[in-house]
């Protein structure tokens, strides 16, 4: 039987729980400094302004990658800054136009792979890459990448009610990174199906059937859940068992607690009313996507966890502060 209070010591004391909390510390020394005309609270998966062309919302969104993973696996990490960009504009009912990166290098060679790996999810996911900056004379290898996209109707960090069902969506077909926690569902898939697994959210969001969620980050599926709840200012209890997880998965607590810290390559977790729930699971399940209920939005400060029969809090952000809600950035 799994210990729960033993993931939960994991979990918390994670690297992605680590980087999520960096946040705050940010956050808190760009205070005051002036707002965007009529832009929304920072803690969305992307910053969000008023489309000054027609209406809607403009999204932007930025991810730099730890370096650890730029160098050792540099095509996969290119690959990588583009996909999780995508993902972000998606997790809030957008659709992207067009990217940008950033990168470092000590040499043409890890340059050619990291722009290679962009290149291949630009071309597959059918967004341009137009453009960026290059330093091929740096002391090691980094990357940055940055996309634009446009929205009518959001998904927000912000739109989580009491009473909500909570449904984590995850593409199943995919393979382990190793040592890597990253569960890639997206490089041999084709990319006919990436586009319209792509479309699932925005679609979502027009048809007002889901208002609240977020993209699963490197903080996992806690993690990511944890920010939603903070920003919204509730709780949540969430069934360990009955998460959507790869067939074959080890029985065990490390097996699971990989699976907790996973960052796949599509997988979300949304906050929807209960009457419209298996409506909205059926649109995943329809692309052959796994989509189940796996707990409850409530009223309060805590995020609990049941595993097997057994109970504990996570977090309660009452107490700690997990990003630090109203000056969220995901």
């Amino acid at each position: 039987m799994a210990e729960l209070d033993a993931i939960v010591a994991a979990v918390r004391a994670s690297r992605g729980f680590a980087h999520k909390q960096d946040i705050s510390a940010v956050m808190g020394r760009l205070q005051g400094t002036p707002a965007a005309p009529g832009g929304l609270p920072n803690g969305d998966d992307c910053a969000v302004l008023p489309d000054p062309s027609g209406g809607g919302y403009l999204l932007f969104a930025i991810e730099g990658l730890v370096q650890d993973f730029v160098e050792a696996m540099p095509w996969f990490a290119g690959y990588s800054g583009v996909l999780v960009n995508l993902s972000d504009i998606a997790a809030m009912g957008g659709r992207p136009t067009a990217v940008v990166d950033a990168l470092w290098s000590d040499g043409e060679a890890t340059a050619a792979e990291l722009l290679a790996g962009m290149r291949c999810a630009a071309e597959r996911y059918g967004v341009p890459l137009v453009g960026g900056h290059t330093n091929l004379r740096a002391g090691g290898a980094q990357l940055a990448v940055a996309v634009l996209g446009r929205a009518t109707r959001l998904i927000r960090s912000f739109t989580a009610r009491p009473g909500d069902t909570l449904l984590m969506a995850v593409d199943l077909r995919g393979r382990w990174h190793d040592p890597y926690p990253f569960w890639d569902a997206s490089t041999e898939a084709p990319a006919e199906r990436l586009r319209g697994d792509m479309e699932l959210l925005p679609a979502l969001a027009e048809s007002g059937l889901v208002d609240a969620g977020k993209d699963i980050s490197m903080a996992g599926l806690l993690g990511t859940l944890l920010m939603l709840v903070e920003c919204s200012g509730v709780g949540a209890r969430v069934v360990l068992d009955g998460i959507p997880r790869p067939a074959g998965l080890p029985p065990g607590d490390a097996a699971l607690l990989r699976w907790l810290a996973a960052f796949p390559s599509f997988g979300h977790v949304l906050s929807v009313r209960p009457a419209v729930a298996a409506q909205v699971a059926a649109r995943f399940t329809s692309r052959g996507i796994a989509c189940a209920a796996i707990g409850e939005v409530v009223a309060g400060s805590r995020l609990d966890l049941s595993l097997d029969g057994r109970e504990a809090t996570l977090w309660d952000t009452a107490e700690q502060a997990f990003i630090t809600a109203g000056a969220c950035h995901a």
